[in-house]
């Protein structure tokens, strides 16, 4: 391919699959590979990546070569997917139940990246039928009023297909979407609502490990409205590693803004006198389950090692 032959082209990278790489540029799919400098450099390229790459103009059916990557606005290694800019954050109400820990553990990770989280209440009907209609009722708007009191989207879904997705499809508009949560919550089952032809594998609750199993084995980006959803595998563990001690109060943005009435510029809310963050905990102003994870999540990043190495 002569150098008048070879056209430079910009894209995002949707799937990667066996080291090919499809790109998406001008409402065309592209098949591309990195040049071989990416493994010398130890670049390694993620569903998510705005890349440049040149093609074979008298070949369509030829393999792009990806010459650059453009920097990131931030890049999630589980899943591996880089310029996430909201999360549609699933957690059921039922089978597996609903924990203010770990849906608290999920949005300190996305604010560390910068990532705005849009909460997804999933198996309401679950719910109803273990409880009663008005108690499941009054325990979604007990979650719905703390969160979005914090400045969170909060909606609940149920596994039916029968309930109304305008609140959540109004919301989506052009930006790069991730679906996240534990497994067997409903991610695969909601992708398939909102993209129809798509038929991504679902799968049942393991009754034995009470989590459901891997059903989507790779990441991948499909156009939605303006924007763009990436199916993602089911979280088993969350990492903090990136997430330095400092930044920690960031994450919360209820403590972050009541921060600035503390009397000591380091204070971090812990034993400090004249703390405003304890004094809002007092007041009812900050949720006590919040703070207690704040606190349970310093202890734990304050344990690592202090050579730790965090950016």
């Amino acid at each position: 391919m002569g150098e008048a032959d070879k056209k430079v082209l910009t894209g995002i990278i949707y799937q990667a699959v066996a080291g090919f790489y499809y790109v998406w540029s001008n409402d065309q799919s592209y098949t591309t590979k990195p040049r071989g400098n990416f493994r010398h450099q130890k670049l390694k390229p993620l569903v998510g990546d705005y890349v440049q790459f040149e093609m074979d103009l008298e070949d369509d059916t030829s393999v792009g070569r990806i010459f650059k990557m453009e920097p990131r606005k931030n890049r999630l290694l589980r899943p591996p997917i880089a310029n996430v800019d909201y999360a549609l954050l699933m957690l059921s109400l039922k089978e597996p139940d609903f924990s203010y820990n770990l849906l608290d553990h999920f949005l300190v990770l996305l604010e560390s990246y910068k990532i705005k989280p849009i909460i997804l209440l999933s198996k309401v009907d679950l719910l109803k039928e273990s409880i009663s209609p008005q108690k499941a009722e009054e325990r979604i708007q007990e979650i719905r009023t703390l969160y979005q009191n914090i400045g969170y989207s909060v909606i609940a879904l149920d596994r039916t297909g029968q309930d109304d997705l305008s609140p959540l499809i109004d919301i989506i508009h052009d930006g790069v979407y991730v679906v996240i949560g534990q497994s067997g919550v409903g991610k695969s089952t909601l992708l398939n609502r909102l993209i129809p032809n798509l038929e991504l594998e679902t799968s049942a609750i393991s009754q034995s490990l009470n989590r459901g199993r891997h059903t989507t084995r790779q990441v991948s980006l499909y156009a939605y409205k303006d924007g763009l959803i990436a199916d993602t595998p089911g979280f088993s563990s969350i990492s903090y590693d990136h997430l330095s001690l400092e930044n920690l109060s960031l994450c919360f943005p209820e403590i972050k803004e009541a921060s600035y009435g503390c009397r000591f510029s380091t204070c971090v809310h812990l034993n400090e006198p004249h703390c405003h963050v304890k004094s809002m905990v007092g007041e009812g102003q900050i949720a006590v389950s919040r703070y207690q994870n704040y606190v349970s999540l310093y202890q734990k990043l304050a344990e690592r090692p202090k050579n730790y190495n965090r950016k």
